[in-house]
């Protein structure tokens, strides 16, 4: 582990925090803008409206790789999390591209979802905190029973997520749909993030009680 890693000085963590959010979100903001500022007045224009659906994906497409080399550059790191959503957003967006169908772009943060949630359960019912791995050293101090909990309650999340993102694009006009993208999924992910604190907290303190306790704390 780097010095970086073990002792992250103040000036750091803002940079990551407000960073890490611009390289999360930064491209769905890019895609809602093109889409918005493309869709014709007129819905029933199916013909503008795939060109406008494909103009959002190549627009999200080349968003997500410069997330990632700014994550990289700014961060000096790629998180496994970003590479594989990165990936995910390309294959799904050339397949609305390539077959101008707008499905493909819908389904991916299903497909995402569903992966996250399916790993993070499974690998808590096999006794590891797979969500350590994903976010590396985002919550530095957390002991492994705060992970476990974090990965199980992230698990479950996801997949109530892939569950309601398959309501909405069933029931809902694509342009809301993406709307709901931002205006509902952000701030229930927001929502859940807070409501961990508490939990955080607790198996952080344990955590850092323990290291004042032992001259040489353990490095998980």
């Amino acid at each position: 582990m780097s010095d970086a890693e073990t002792t992250p000085t103040a000036a750091s963590k803002p940079k990551s925090g407000w960073l890490n959010l611009a390289v999360d979100y930064g491209p769905v903001l890019v895609f809602f803008a093109v889409y918005r500022m493309s869709s014709p007045a007129d819905h029933n224009n199916s013909v503008a409206e795939v060109l406008a659906v494909i103009k959002g994906t190549a627009s999200f497409m080349v968003a997500a790789v410069i997330a990632l080399l700014v994550s990289k550059w700014k961060l000096g790191r790629i998180s496994p999390m970003l590479w594989l959503s990165t990936g995910l957003i390309v294959v799904f967006g050339a397949l609305t591209i390539l077959l101008q169908d707008k499905v493909f772009i819908q389904i991916k943060p299903t497909a995402i979802y569903l992966l996250f949630g399916a790993a993070l359960l499974i690998g808590a019912w096999r006794g590891k905190a797979l969500l350590k791995i994903l976010l590396e050293a985002a919550f530095e101090g957390l002991n492994n029973d705060g992970w476990m909990k974090l990965s199980v309650r992230w698990g479950w999340f996801f997949l109530a997520l892939a569950g309601l993102n398959e309501v909405l694009r069933h029931t809902l006009e694509f342009g809301d749909w993406i709307a709901a993208k931002l205006w509902l999924f952000l701030p229930l992910s927001f929502l859940f993030t807070f409501a961990q604190l508490p939990m955080l907290m607790k198996h952080g303190l344990a955590q850092e009680a323990e290291g004042e306790v032992l001259s040489d704390p353990p490095h998980e």
